[in-house]
């Protein structure tokens, strides 16, 4: 089992849920984050101070997935998500040590589904 992270861009978020649901991943949490890379922010002017914006809005998505949907899970995130832009994101893979289904006691691969 593996849990996969993604950072993708806001309005890369619908896109890259069809794409998903189409891959038969639909299982995932989705959360609002703020974070800073290669983009290294932007300047703004407000009433005529200026102040730098470096934490910018990213999606953070968490899917977790059995050893055989990593790829697949992976591949869907990139192509719905890449437009060739830096800032188009970051995924982390990570081994899931066990996953539990709390409404059942199932525990791994089966709580995941």
């Amino acid at each position: 089992m593996k849990l996969i992270i993604a950072y993708i861009q806001p309005h890369k978020l619908e896109e890259v849920k069809q794409a998903l649901a189409k891959a038969e991943v639909g299982k995932m949490s989705v959360t609002n984050s703020l974070g800073c890379g290669a983009q290294m922010g932007y300047e703004e002017s407000y009433r005529g101070v200026k102040f730098e914006v470096n934490l910018l809005k990213k999606i953070r998505l968490e899917i977790a997935v059995n050893e055989d949907f990593v790829e697949k899970t992976v591949d869907t995130i990139i192509g719905s998500a890449r437009t060739g832009q830096i800032g188009d994101g970051k995924i982390f893979v990570m081994d899931l040590v066990d996953c539990i289904r709390i409404r059942t006691g199932e525990r791994g691969g089966k709580a995941i589904g």
